[in-house]
């Protein structure tokens, strides 16, 4: 009778730690699936940053001084929204962060340099920010 009660106690135990063990396996797994998963709002700044980026290279082959200004204005506050969305456990948070802090300082050049100065001075760092923000972009895992 005492191995039959030393059974059923084991059993117990062990039904236990397996419930604990499921129930912790599938508290892990929603947490992946969330941590995977960015939220709509950080999805939709990196596609702002991202085509705003294009655009402003893309009126720079044009001669567009102004629409570079603009899109590179806009570049830049989407860039700003993402760093301070962003939770510090995002996947590649570091090397994107890094990234939107280059597109940053691109495009200050750019606003420094003034919409009245040739395009072609302008392209030079409107490339370099469209190149961090596809940077970021990737880094951050927001490709398409």
């Amino acid at each position: 009778m005492a191995v039959i009660r030393l059974q059923n106690r084991d059993f117990g135990i062990a039904s236990m730690i397996r419930g604990i063990i499921v129930v912790g396996m599938s508290l892990i797994a929603h947490t992946m699936v969330l941590a995977g998963e960015p939220s709509q709002s950080l999805k939709e700044a990196a596609d702002g940053l991202r085509s705003n980026a294009e655009d402003m290279v893309a009126h720079g082959g044009m001669g567009d001084a102004k629409a570079i200004l603009h899109h590179c204005g806009e570049a830049t506050r989407y860039a700003e929204a993402l760093i301070k969305q962003l939770p510090t456990s995002h996947p590649g948070r570091e090397e994107g962060v890094a990234s939107l802090h280059d597109v940053v300082k691109q495009c200050t050049r750019v606003s420094e340099i003034g919409s009245h100065a040739d395009p072609g001075v302008l392209l030079n760092p409107a490339i370099k920010a469209r190149t961090a923000a596809r940077a970021s972009v990737k880094a951050l895992g927001f490709t398409k």
